[in-house]
């Protein structure tokens, strides 16, 4: 039973509940580049497409508002002992949209942020990228554990997750599982306070991660979510996202 409820994440929960309410919205400027932050405003004030993504547990959300600056829109998040994201859906081959870019600013690092617990998995910045689950691709004992949690929902989880973080002491370039299931893997993209305040510009190649990470070619993409929290640290922490971009292009190394 623990194997089946490792994959029962506070994350994948909140994210297949939402798509099973929700219609797929896709970014419009479908082409070489996709700009998933667009200059508009959609529903609550979010960015056009997204979603707010929380979880059952927890009652104190983090804040996300649309905040413009030096003339760029951007996501604010504000975390005071909280946790919540926002989702964007999306449907993507990652052999075709295999790069994923973005800018982001962080006003602390979280102290007692621990990468390798539970009651330490808070960030103050983080960017999930999740994939598809393909029953017909699945082995038995997957299509066994799927299959029951879409009888309990009526949607299948996501597979697999990645999870772009800025870390708190982890180092960077290094990556684990996530302390919740290994079927998410937790990236240190940025880490530690050496930048705090200054904005940090990211680019990863998808593909070559979740060959990295999984051991095999990823599925479609399911989604991305930004996500700043602090419920299990008890602390706070203010990030900004701006310039997060889908690209057919790989990222030059």
């Amino acid at each position: 039973m623990k194997q089946f409820h490792a994959i029962l994440t506070r994350f994948t929960i909140a994210v297949f509940l939402l798509l099973s309410i929700i219609t797929l919205s896709f970014p419009s400027e479908i082409g070489e580049t996709i700009r998933l932050i667009p200059d508009q405003e959609g529903e609550e004030g979010y960015p056009k497409g997204w979603k707010p993504l929380t979880f059952s547990k927890i009652s104190r959300h983090t804040r996300y508002t649309l905040v413009r600056e030096e003339g760029r829109l951007m996501i604010k998040a504000e975390s005071h002992q909280s946790a919540s994201g926002l989702y964007i859906p999306l449907e993507l081959d990652p052999g075709t949209y295999s790069s994923i870019s973005w800018c982001w600013k962080i006003n602390r690092i979280l102290k007692k942020g621990n990468e390798t617990k539970k009651e330490g998995d808070d960030y103050a910045a983080r960017i999930y990228v999740t994939f598809k689950y393909d029953p017909e691709k699945a082995t038995f004992w997957e299509r066994t554990k799927f299959g029951a949690i879409k009888m309990i929902y009526g949607e299948y989880p996501p597979k697999s997750a990645i999870n772009y973080v800025w870390a708190n002491f982890l180092p960077k370039g290094n990556s684990i599982p996530n302390p919740y299931t290994d079927r998410a893997e937790m990236v240190a993209v940025e880490s530690g306070a050496e930048y705090v305040g200054q904005w940090r510009c990211e680019e990863r190649d998808i593909e070559e991660d979740y060959q990295k990470f999984f051991g095999e070619k990823p599925p479609p993409l399911l989604g991305v979510a930004v996500m700043t929290d602090t419920d299990n640290t008890q602390e706070e922490a203010i990030a900004y996202y701006s310039n997060l971009l889908i690209k057919k292009s790989k990222p030059v190394k």
